[in-house]
C-alpha cells in the first residue's frame, strides 16, 4: 500500500448532503470557481445541492429540476445549466443562493451538457428513448435568449460532452455505434465529422487543450486517448471496471476516471499515461467534480448521501 503522502489521493473529509428522497442518487457535479461552491445533481432528489467545501457545510438545494441529470458551471457567463431529464428540459440559473431557475425544453431525456462562452450557446445531448425513432438528438440553446437554435440528429445514444474554444467545437460521446460527434460552434445545424472510438461504450469525455487530446472512458472498462485532430488513437488503458465520469486536472496533468462498481476513483498521470492508483470511494459512487485548482476531489456516495473530500498528492 502506498504512504499517504505518496497517494493520489488522500481522504481529508465529509459533508452531509440532503437523505435520498426516492430511490437512486446523484449524478455530474461542478465548481463554481469563484465562491468554490460545489453543485451536484441530487436526481433521487430532483433537485441541486450546493455546499461550502471549505466550511463542510450544505448550503442550500435548488429544487423542483425533475430527473435532474447534469450540472455544468460558466465561470465566464456567471450561469449555472442542469438537464432535468424527467421533463425534458435544461434550466438556467445564477450561482446565488434561492435562484430564479429559467427552463428550456429540448430533447429526450437531456443529460450531457457543454457551453461555448464566445458564442454563449448551450449544447445539450438527449439520450433519447428507444421506443421513439430519430430521438438521439443535440439540442443547441442561446442561452441569453433562452431559445433553442437547432435540433441535429446523431447516431445512437448520446452520454457526456465537452466544449473546445480553440477549435470552436463541441465534442459528443456516443454510446452506439462507438464515437465521438463533433459539431462545430459556427455552424451548430449539423454533424461536422466523427471520430471512431475503438472500445465499446464511450462515456465519460474530458480534454487536454493544450496537447489537443481527449480522454474517452468506455463502459468497455478501457480509457481511449484520441488526437483530436486526426482521430488517432494515442493510447488505450484498463480501467478498474465500467466508468462514468472524467475530469483531466491541467496542473496536474492528471486524469481521473470514476468507476462505481467496486466504487473507485483511477487515477492517471497523462504525461506518460501510466496509472498511478485506485482511491476507495463507495459502491455505486460513479460522480465526482474536481476543484479548479485541482488541489481537491469531491465524491458523492449515494449509499451515505455524503460527498467524501479528497485533497490530491503531490505530482
Amino acid at each position: 500500500m502506498p504512504s499517504a503522502s505518496s497517494a493520489p489521493l488522500t481522504h481529508a473529509g465529509f459533508v452531509e448532503l440532503p437523505k435520498h428522497e426516492a430511490s437512486g442518487g446523484f449524478d455530474h457535479a461542478a465548481v463554481h470557481s469563484t465562491s468554490g461552491h460545489v453543485y451536484v445533481a441530487h436526481t433521487a432528489n430532483n433537485a441541486v445541492d450546493v455546499f461550502d467545501p471549505s466550511s463542510r457545510r450544505h448550503l442550500f438545494s435548488v429544487p423542483q429540476l425533475s430527473g435532474v441529470a447534469g450540472v455544468l458551471v460558466s465561470d465566464e457567463a456567471e450561469l449555472v445549466i442542469t438537464s432535468n431529464r424527467a421533463e425534458n428540459t435544461i434550466g438556467i440559473f445564477a450561482p446565488v443562493p434561492d435562484p430564479k431557475v429559467s427552463k428550456v425544453a429540448v430533447g429526450i431525456r437531456p443529460n450531457g451538457l457543454a457551453y461555448d462562452h464566445e458564442g454563449r450557446q448551450i449544447l445539450v445531448a438527449n439520450v433519447g428513448d428507444v421506443s421513439t425513432p430519430r430521438s438521439h438528438t443535440l439540442t443547441v440553446v442561446a442561452a441569453d435568449e433562452r431559445l433553442v437554435r437547432g435540433e441535429i440528429p446523431v447516431s445512437g445514444r448520446t452520454r457526456w460532452a465537452v466544449y473546445d474554444p480553440e477549435a470552436k467545437a463541441f465534442y459528443v460521446n456516443i454510446a452506439d455505434p462507438a464515437e465521438i460527434a463533433v459539431v462545430d460552434t459556427r455552424q451548430p445545424n449539423r454533424i461536422a465529422r466523427t471520430i471512431a472510438v475503438p472500445s465499446a461504450g464511450p462515456h465519460g469525455l474530458d480534454l487536454d487543450l493544450s496537447n489537443r487530446r481527449l480522454f474517452c472512458a468506455c463502459d468497455s472498462g478501457m480509457l481511449i486517448t484520441l488526437d483530436v485532430q486526426s482521430g488517432r488513437v494515442l493510447d488505450q488503458n484498463p480501467l478498474s471496471g465500467p466508468p462514468d465520469v472524467v475530469f483531466f486536472d491541467r496542473i496536474r496533468g492528471r486524469l481521473y476516471v470514476a468507476i462505481g462498481g467496486p466504487g473507485v476513483i483511477d487515477v492517471f498521470d497523462t504525461r506518460s499515461m501510466k496509472k498511478l492508483g485506485s482511491v476507495a470511494t463507495e459502491k455505486g459512487a460513479h460522480t465526482f467534480a474536481l476543484a479548479p485548482t485541482g488541489d481537491h476531489v469531491y465524491a458523492f456516495l449515494p449509499g451515505s448521501h455524503r460527498a467524501a473530500i479528497y485533497q490530491a498528492g503531490q505530482t
